[in-house]
């Protein structure tokens, strides 16, 4: 039986993790947890906030997940829409899941994320 999810991970292209650290602490508000030391010699990140983790591992061959996306809840989505536009990220709102308010943007890689919030 399955339980819930442990955590989603993305891929991303080799000597991003700077840029990868900025985007989820800074203008996500995610905190990095440390990789096990045999999987951190890999490269790449692993974030959290709450119950949520996203991993970002390194693909020498990346492209970015442009359909294919982690959908975030949160909560006072227009809050937060407005937290990721003030620190450059793009912002796109979409009103066809009913019952939902929700937008899209992506990381610093081109990988598509969902954020969305019951109406």
């Amino acid at each position: 039986m399955l339980a819930g999810v442990d955590h989603v991970q993305l891929a991303a292209p080799p000597g991003s993790e700077e840029r990868l650290r900025a985007y989820y602490t800074e203008v996500l508000g995610m905190t990095e947890i440390p990789k096990p030391p045999v999987l951190a010699a890999r490269g790449g990140c692993w974030f959290a906030a709450g119950p949520v983790q996203l991993h970002l591992g390194i693909e020498e061959d990346f492209r970015p997940a442009r359909k294919a996306h982690p959908g975030l809840r949160v909560e006072g989505i227009e809050s937060y829409a407005d937290r990721l536009e003030a620190r450059g990220a793009t912002v796109v709102w979409d009103d066809n899941l009913p019952g939902h308010r929700r937008f899209y943007s992506e990381d610093p890689v081109g990988n598509r994320i969902e954020f969305l919030e019951k109406a």
